[in-house]
């Protein structure tokens, strides 16, 4: 998997999702989950694929999810360095 400095400059920011799922023995009961990882807005492939391994693996069943999405750092941040000084 590439760095996520190198994720980041490719347009990958940090995904958090909080996910709200009833629990299989008191289905009127809502228990939350945090999850975050770096993902690519607005596909979100990271998130989607968790959510499908959630779904098929776990047996509490989805209510909501809630995302926040932010890039950390983009290729107009970054440049390169004009000169550079060693002071002795």
């Amino acid at each position: 998997m590439a760095s996520s400095l190198l994720r980041q400059l490719s347009g990958y920011g940090l995904t958090t999702a909080e996910i709200l799922y009833r629990l299989p023995d008191h289905p009127s009961m809502l228990q939350s989950f945090v999850w975050q990882e770096y993902d690519l807005a607005p596909q979100f492939p990271e998130l989607n694929r968790f959510l499908a391994f959630w779904k098929r693996e776990i047996e509490g069943p989805l209510h909501s999810v809630k995302i926040a999405h932010q890039r950390l750092i983009g290729a107009a941040e970054v440049r390169m360095a004009q000169a550079e000084f060693a002071l002795n």
